[in-house]
């Protein structure tokens, strides 16, 4: 049976990732997916063991400045850095990729993120808050996050996002791949931009194509 199907990494091993321990609230049900997408999976935010693993996964649900907070009390943006300059793998989810951009803007307050791009996240425009449920999504033809499931909907709950982006290559670095959605106005659903790829959206909550995302991102480690 084919490995993509069955979620088990095309090599047969099984990389070790560490899920950030920082009081994110839906950390279960993404320890599960990344296991059933063929993970060795660890909740810890123990320097060393974040550092060592394969891959780093950031949940993230709730307020942006709430996140911010929480990720303050673990040093996360340290751990965050380290890794990414040592360009290790790291993949954000739902508000653990918002928080990557340079601020939040919820109800009048402006909390500054990691700043890892530029940008700032914002209520969006539609009439219909939150965003909640299946959507499609719009990817770049040579995304490796996407292989296999560009045609699928992914389960989306924010009532927050991007929706400009800036950043490009210059010389030998390349320009980040960036996968938009529409929810009263195109929206940033996931970028991968070296050893940092992110979804607005929630892998873990979306089935099959979402087990088959992760296993996409496990395979690149």
């Amino acid at each position: 049976m084919s490995t993509a199907l069955t979620g088990e990494p095309a090599s047969g091993a099984r990389p070790h990732v560490v899920v950030l321990d920082y009081g994110s609230g839906n950390v279960h049900s993404a320890i599960k997916a990344l296991e059933l997408a063929g993970a060795d999976v660890e909740l810890t935010a123990d320097s060393a063991h974040v550092a060592a693993a394969d891959g780093l996964f950031v949940p993230g649900v709730g307020a942006f400045s709430a996140v911010m907070s929480q990720l303050e009390s673990v040093r996360g943006a340290e751990k965050i850095d380290r890794r990414l300059a040592g360009g290790r793998p790291v993949l954000g989810i739902c508000v653990g990729m918002q928080v990557l951009f340079d601020r939040g803007v919820e109800r009048g307050q402006t909390t500054e993120g990691l700043g890892e791009w530029p940008g700032s996240i914002e209520p969006l425009k539609s009439q219909v808050v939150p965003h909640m449920g299946w959507n499609t999504v719009d990817a770049p033809v040579d995304s490796q996050l996407f292989d296999g499931v560009r045609d699928e909907r992914f389960y989306f709950v924010h009532s927050y996002a991007a929706q400009e982006w800036s950043l490009e290559g210059h010389g030998a670095r390349k320009s980040p791949k960036v996968t938009w959605a529409d929810h009263g106005g195109p929206f940033v659903a996931a970028v991968e931009n070296g050893p940092l790829w992110a979804t607005q959206f929630h892998p873990e909550k979306s089935g099959q194509p979402g087990i088959r995302l992760l296993t996409n991102w496990l395979q690149t480690l």
